[in-house]
């Protein structure tokens, strides 16, 4: 059946399913404020609500209102959220900086917190990581020199009132500090200091300086380290200042090894003149010694000379003998009756025997051949005094 056809009881029904008016006239769509009203009269009977009703209107239609049950409850349930959006965990790496109505009230600790929202701003700051700023400029130096120096800052956040709430750009504020205080330091400073051996220390006076500047400004940041990464002479006068330091170090170089041949020389020059010394020391006791013992011997041999003379005279005339004959280098041999010398050329014979046994002969021949030797000398001495007594 099409909607406008008649439908049951001789009425009309218009497309929402309404009836038509008694003067043939449609009713239209349902009222938006009636479903509104009848939806709040069920959540009335829901909750306990009396579902009295109120008109607002002359005609005799209107929309009920909320009892104070359902205002009361709504109440709640708002106040539980807002009361539950107001907690928050620390960690134990931060602070927390809270603000209440813009002003500053306190600084959190690390651990679970409740701040009423919309009442107070709560801004986590973390104090434990180590953050770092890089700087490279070109300065002059004392001497009236250019040079291009590169360091790094590692700072941490000491105090995160201050470094919210004191300091706009607390990290550009640290970026200049620190380009002055490299400035000053610098300025200070000579160029040679500042491209060798002097970079430990400028990066301890910059730090020192730096801190200094930070704690006035009031920025909550506290410098762990500075670190000098590089210096050097502006890139149009490198190849001249890499010549200056390269003769520099081959000037240090001369000096140490200057320095280890002195080392070296030195102790031992030193020993020698320690050596000779002793030397000298030890042949002035010998000599000492030696004269003592020479007087005391003679004065020994003086009293033995007192008591006999010839036997002393002596004895000392064979003793003076042997020392003589002793280094001497032929034997003097007397033969048996007569008054002839001979000549016996023992050195010769004691050389060749001293040939003969390096050259590896055994110890019969060389004694075999000193009994022969022994032998033709007794039989020339032999010949000699038979041919003396035959005249």
């Amino acid at each position: 059946m099409a909607w406008n056809e008649p439908g049951n009881n001789g009425k009309d029904q218009d497309p929402w399913g309404g009836n038509r008016r008694p003067n043939g006239q449609d009713q239209g769509p349902p009222d938006l404020d009636e479903a509104l009203g009848k939806l709040i009269e069920k959540f009335n009977g829901l909750f306990g609500g009396s579902g009295n009703k109120n008109t607002s209107n002359s005609d005799g239609g209107g929309s009920p209102l909320p009892s104070g049950r359902i205002v009361l409850f709504g109440a709640a349930v708002v106040l539980v959220l807002w009361a539950g959006m107001g907690f928050y965990t620390v960690d134990q790496q931060e602070r927390s900086v809270v603000l209440r109505l813009g002003k500053y009230s306190e600084t959190v600790q690390p651990g679970l917190q409740w701040n009423p929202p919309l009442i107070d701003n709560v801004t986590k700051v973390n104090v434990t990581a180590v953050r770092d700023v890089d700087l490279r400029a070109l300065m002059l130096t004392e001497d009236e020199n250019i040079v291009q120096v590169g360091l790094s800052v590692q700072y941490i956040v000491s105090n995160p009132k201050d470094f919210l709430l004191e300091v706009r750009d607390p990290e550009g504020t640290l970026l200049q500090a620190t380009e002055s205080a490299l400035r000053h330091v610098v300025g200070g400073s000579e160029m040679h200091s500042v491209l060798t051996e002097g970079r430990a220390l400028l990066a301890l006076d910059i730090e020192s300086r730096l801190q200094n500047y930070l704690n006035g400004y009031q920025t909550g940041l506290e410098v762990i380290k500075v670190n000098i990464e590089n210096t050097s002479a502006p890139s149009q006068v490198q190849d001249a200042f890499d010549d200056v330091i390269k003769a520099r170090e081959d000037e240090q170089r001369v000096k140490n090894e200057a320095q280890a041949y002195a080392n070296g020389i030195v102790p031992e020059a030193r020993g020698r003149a320690q050596r000779v010394n002793e030397e000298a020391l030890a042949y002035r006791e010998q000599v000492v010694a030696r004269a003592e013992g020479e007087a005391t011997r003679f004065t020994k041999l003086l009293t033995e000379y007192q008591k006999a003379p010839e036997v002393t005279r002596e004895r000392l005339y064979i003793v003076a003998m042997e020392d003589v004959l002793s280094n001497a280098s032929k034997v003097m041999v007397d033969v048996k009756g007569g008054n002839n010398m001979m000549v016996l050329p023992l050195d010769q014979i004691m050389k060749n025997q001293s040939l003969r046994s390096t050259t590896g002969l055994g110890g019969q021949g060389s004694s075999s051949m000193v009994d022969e030797i022994t032998s033709r000398v007794i039989q020339q001495l032999t010949q000699g005094v038979s041919s003396r007594e035959a005249r």
